[in-house]
């Protein structure tokens, strides 16, 4: 109330003023703008102008005085700030074949953890609590809700989870309607599922049907899709086509990460928070700040503006030119 009063208060006073000025400039109205006594549209239109802009940058500068501060610390997120990060990881022995990288001399689980980590570095992590399942012949739930990362990189580097799961063959969609059943409570768009796999022995029917917490999903290929590994009597390579397939029925992207870290706008784009319009999460602060910011603009602009396009009256030139 107080920031509309002063913002109200302002505005009388240099509306008050602006009439006074009027007054003054219809008395020479002839000097100023020439023989007809017009001025331009945009002289027209400046008093208006300025008592906007005025009103506004007390109104601006007042909420803020009243606002409550902003903090930025990584560490003090409010519960409604919160995403959630789903790394559904394969650890099938396939994982373990060397095939993967540039040179093609790292395996398709190192790989995968280099991935994962240029994807930590991109998205704004702070923010996010990671959850990572391993998939196999199966599905298991090795950290829920962590903010830890170093945890994440110590169970994708260090621990092999491939001994937690009977033999058998990859189940994927396991490791997916985990990630919905841990998901489904979770707020509509808060959660990104990114799926770390080399296809290998992926189903054709039983997708798992994600919940509306799920707001973006990606899908990593690891390991050569041309020529592959021999392993437990069949060829493995990266399935890239079966990964696509999965990532578009999943409403997700794709890429082949085996050569290649993700690209930045792909990524940007699965990891971008899909509760709101952005112009819905501006607060007060931002509206204050962008009126600040237009109602300076336009009072410290308009004075140039008007010794330029004030008045199309160009006194001595015309009449120059005619004794010419």
């Amino acid at each position: 109330m107080v920031t509309l009063l002063v913002a109200v208060g302002v505005l009388l006073v240099v509306m008050i003023g602006e009439i006074l000025q009027q007054l003054r400039v219809r008395r020479v109205a002839h000097l100023v703008f020439g023989p007809g006594g017009a001025p331009s549209s945009l002289a027209r239109v400046s008093p208006f102008l300025r008592i906007l802009a005025a009103g506004g940058l007390a109104w601006g500068l007042m909420t803020l005085l009243y606002v409550e501060p902003k903090i930025h610390k990584g560490e003090d997120v409010s519960p409604e700030e919160w995403r959630h990060l789903l790394l559904v990881h394969d650890v099938s022995p396939s994982m373990l074949l060397k095939d993967a990288g540039a040179n093609g001399d790292q395996t398709r689980a190192a790989r995968a953890k280099e991935l994962v980590d240029s994807l930590f570095e991109r998205v704004p992590i702070g923010k996010f609590k990671i959850t990572v399942i391993a998939t196999y012949n199966g599905a298991k739930t090795v950290v829920e809700d962590t903010v830890d990362l170093e945890v994440v990189r110590h169970i994708l580097s260090e621990v092999d989870m491939r001994f937690a799961f009977k033999a058998g063959a990859t189940k994927l969609f396991d490791g997916i309607a985990e990630a919905a059943r841990i998901a489904k409570p979770w707020r509509v768009g808060s959660a990104l599922l990114v799926i770390v796999s080399d296809g290998d022995t992926v189903p054709s029917t039983g997708m798992p049907t994600l919940p509306p917490s799920i707001g973006g999903t990606m899908v990593i290929g690891v390991g050569d899709h041309l020529s592959g590994k021999f392993i437990a009597g069949h060829q493995s390579r990266q399935d890239e086509s079966t990964l696509r397939q999965v990532a578009i029925r999943l409403g997700g992207e794709f890429h082949n990460g085996n050569k290649r870290h993700v690209p930045s706008d792909v990524l940007s784009a699965a990891a971008s928070d899909a509760r709101k319009p952005l112009i819905e999460q501006l607060t007060l602060r931002e509206y204050a700040l962008l009126a600040i910011l237009v109602s300076s603009c336009v009072l410290a602009m308009l004075p140039m503006l008007l010794h330029w396009f004030g008045t199309r009256w160009r006194p001595g030139i015309a009449l120059a030119q005619q004794a010419a």
